[in-house]
């Protein structure tokens, strides 16, 4: 089997790149499962999409692999261009691990998310957007806030001032987006509560892997307990050290009630194959969706990794089952069977992406 790892390597690409750090992470996510798959007659080769060329579609076609494995998150260090790769893959025709454009899309365009999820009754904060500075005079929603990018995701932008209390301070955090992300300010009613990720896998059927929940130490006893980038992607910083993620110790009830919201929330935006949904529970214990993540980091030591160890799945099989369900959805039968005249199939599945023809 032929696998091409797509990603995008533009992370030196801007001089000054408020998602460095994220962007940079995915060339070692293609090399980690470059090395997981290949194995047996398997070979899996990073193929990068260097800044806003677009020299990969020829690549693709010449190469004609029997399987895409999509990890592109940005074209020329835009994350908006992360739609557009699988929209590339569609029109080749080649099938691709996780999910669709319109997915993609929705899932970065958090306003548009929220609505969609508002509408089939999946909780998530209340919000408003913010496209000019004069628009943070008007926002109505009960103190505290949280204020982010509406159109970024590895929570770029977020910083210890994004959770605020009073107008001022939502002014400032507003015109901070606006000046650096070029692009509307999202303001949620900010939950306090546990931060906790539920993990999905596969299609038909699909399910969650052992939750994970982020366990705020010292350095935020006197701050909002957030993720924020530094957290999330500055080794030597304290909020990096002090929000470990670990196993999720919660009673059967919450842990279903968390998995079901996830589960419709994943559905709600038709997210396929992988991915992580992001939840901040209530004291009362109500789970809100803050995040989708259908393209979720996959080092090996990033929480999804993690989360698939901990049911018992090491790296080299979370690899070849992410192959698995996505050969399965896009040919109808997985990697390892037979393929051909003659060979079995199953039948076609909801999921299966009807574009790609590729097998």
């Amino acid at each position: 089997m032929h696998i091409i790892l797509l990603h995008n390597r533009d992370h030196e690409l801007l001089q000054d790149d408020p998602g460095r750090e994220a962007r940079e992470d995915v060339v070692r996510v293609a090399a980690a499962l470059s090395e997981a798959l290949t194995r047996g007659d398997t070979v899996a080769e990073p193929l990068a999409v260097e800044g806003d060329r677009l020299d990969f579609v020829d690549t693709l076609r010449r190469r004609q692999p029997d399987l895409v494995v999509n990890l592109c998150e940005s074209l020329a260090a835009d994350s908006r261009g992360e739609m557009a790769v699988p929209c590339l893959l569609d029109a080749l025709g080649m099938a691709y691990t996780g999910s669709s454009a319109l997915s993609l899309g929705l899932a970065l365009h958090k306003p548009k998310a929220k609505e969609v999820l508002s509408a089939r009754g999946v909780s998530t904060p209340a919000f408003r957007v913010v496209e000019r500075l004069e628009d943070a005079l008007a926002v109505d929603l009960p103190w505290p806030l949280i204020v982010k990018p509406a159109r970024e995701d590895a929570s770029v932008g977020v910083t210890g001032d994004s959770v605020v209390y009073e107008r001022a301070a939502l002014v400032r955090a507003c015109e901070a987006v606006l000046r650096n992300f070029h692009q509307p300010a999202l303001v949620e009613q900010f939950i306090p509560g546990r931060e906790i990720y539920v993990p999905l896998l596969g299609n038909q059927p699909r399910r969650a892997l052992p939750l994970t929940e982020i366990h705020f130490g010292r350095t935020f006893e006197a701050r909002p307990n957030i993720v924020s980038y530094s957290a999330k992607w500055e080794e030597g910083s304290d909020e990096y050290r002090d929000t470990p993620a670990g196993p999720c110790q919660v009673d059967a009830a919450l842990e279903a009630r968390c998995v079901q919201v996830a589960l419709e929330a994943f559905a709600a935006l038709d997210c396929q194959d992988y991915g992580r949904v992001d939840l901040r529970v209530s004291p009362e214990g109500v789970p809100y969706v803050i995040d989708i993540n259908p393209n979720c980091d996959l080092h090996p030591s990033a929480g999804f990794a993690r989360a698939a160890a901990a049911a018992g799945m090491d790296y080299p099989a979370l690899a070849a089952r992410l192959v698995e369900v996505a050969s399965e959805r896009a040919h109808g039968h997985p990697s390892h069977r037979r393929k051909g005249p003659g060979a079995p199939r199953r039948a076609d599945s909801k999921d299966r992406n009807l574009l790609a023809a590729g097998g």
